[in-house]
């Protein structure tokens, strides 16, 4: 497929960006007589054999709705592979600007004639779609044999709507030239937070009482920062109901005093100094701050002579702790009920295509910065290649994903962050505080942590 047809035309209408693909007489599809086509099958356990016809051959046209541009969604590429593959088919790509989406797919998902017949998953909105789509026709036991933590996302009733492609979560992002300056080098890497301070103020550079280059700059990152705190204690972000918030407990209050000690006590940073730790970081400023892997895009995008590297979040202790973190994953795209079945039979199809095909966790993991869900690819030498990718390979086992959490717990702790280093406030009021803003948001929620599904959950701190 010619990748110009789906780019090349932005169509703005109330919002909502489309990109237009009919039209061009050449990008037509066509009736399919060839079921063999002489290729080989792919996959181990989930297995996709492309010498078969789609549709029985006769030419379809289905849309994918999302929110990415080709630069970030890898399901552009998988299209152009797929129709060539099967010519009778056309996949038209619909952008749709991020607040408009969550708007216009879910009432399209309640069986609107011009719903998708697939369309880009994001897990922060799962509540909302989960009910209008479709599982995948795939057994489990295949799912889970190819991939990482495909038991998270199995529903009560036994079925999967979607799974993890990619996963990322937090590292420690530090400027290799800084380091140099200060006589660093990769031997000084901390793997404990001591080792870190100690680094850190090594880092730090005053200008009389001026701080004019930070150590390490935590500023804007508690809200993702906490939670892989309080995990390396062993301590939950929900309570044993699985509905209840756990921020207001005496490990969250002892790790904020301790990020508060990084500023306060070592004076390794400062809360006015790089208030957008990334620029600070960014324009050489800051020597190391806190990231997910994301950051290797805007580094890429925004900041490309800034020569850095990555190294795993610390912990407390030399010994492995309960968790190293929270992981987030980006989707695999999803499948409305309410299609038509030959619609739906072209969209399972070319679903067990992307799973099937190691080109898909390639491209997702190399535009998207995070690590490949598919496991024959998690030793790979060229995805290991990215220093983030080889800051999460080893500690895959070690990572929590509490299920599709509401914003408020990143945006409340926040607040109790910025109430403590910024406005002095104590930290018991200010850690209170926050857990009532989570409770009152989270009021007419009915999510529940997936906590315990994590491997270790046994482990955990009571």
């Amino acid at each position: 497929m010619n990748i110009k047809r789906m780019v090349a035309a932005l169509i703005a209408t109330g919002g909502i960006i489309g990109f237009a693909g009919c039209g061009a007489a050449e990008d037509a599809p066509v009736v399919d007589t060839q079921a063999d086509k002489g290729l080989e099958v792919m996959g181990d356990a989930i297995t996709y054999d492309p010498n078969h016809l789609v549709n029985d051959g006769q030419p379809i046209t289905v849309e994918y709705w999302t929110w990415g541009q080709a630069a970030t969604d890898p399901i552009y590429q998988m299209i152009q592979q797929y129709e060539k593959i099967h010519p009778n088919v056309r996949i038209d790509v619909n952008v749709v600007a991020w607040d408009d989406y969550w708007t216009k797919l879910p009432l399209s998902l309640k069986g609107n004639k011009n719903a998708p017949v697939l369309f880009n998953v994001h897990n922060s909105y799962d509540a909302l779609i989960r009910p209008h789509m479709e599982p995948y026709d795939i057994p489990l036991e295949d799912l889970e044999a190819d991939y990482t933590f495909v038991d998270t996302h199995v529903d009560e009733n036994g079925e999967v709507k979607y799974i993890d492609s990619v996963i990322n979560t937090g590292a420690i992002f530090y400027n290799k030239d800084l380091w140099a300056e200060a006589g660093l080098t990769e031997a000084d890497i901390p793997t404990t937070w001591d080792e870190l301070i100690a680094v850190a103020q090594k880092l730090t550079k005053f200008d009389g009482d001026t701080m004019v280059q930070a150590g390490f700059n935590i500023n804007g990152s508690y809200k993702a920062a906490w939670q892989g705190l309080n995990y390396q204690k062993g301590v939950l972000m929900f309570q044993e109901d699985g509905h209840t918030a756990n921020y207001d407990c005496e490990t969250t209050k002892e790790n904020l005093e301790f990020l508060q000690s990084l500023y306060d006590e070592y004076h390794v940073g400062a809360v006015n100094f790089g208030d957008d730790r990334e620029l600070s970081f960014g324009n050489n400023q800051t020597a190391m701050i806190y990231d997910w892997g994301s950051y290797v895009g805007t580094l890429a995008t925004n900041y490309p002579d800034v020569n850095y590297g990555v190294f795993p979040t610390p912990a407390f202790s030399e010994e492995t702790p309960f968790a190293y973190g929270r992981y987030n994953g980006e989707s695999t795209p999803g499948i409305p009920a309410p299609q038509r079945d030959e619609q739906k039979a072209v969209a399972q199809d070319f679903i067990r295509f992307i799973l099937a095909n190691d080109d898909y966790m390639r491209i997702a993991s190399d535009v998207l910065n995070s690590f490949p869900g598919k496991k024959s690819l998690q030793d790979d030498p060229e995805i290991l290649d990215n220093p983030m990718m080889a800051a999460i390979a080893p500690r895959l086992d070690r990572l929590i994903w509490p299920g599709p959490t509401p914003s408020t717990l990143e945006t409340s702790p926040q607040i109790a962050f910025e109430n403590v280093l910024q406005k002095g406030q104590d930290v018991d009021s200010a850690v209170a505080y926050s857990q009532e803003l989570i409770m009152s948001d989270m009021e007419d929620s009915d999510f529940t942590s997936m906590e315990s599904r994590y491997a270790h959950y046994d482990e955990r701190k009571d």
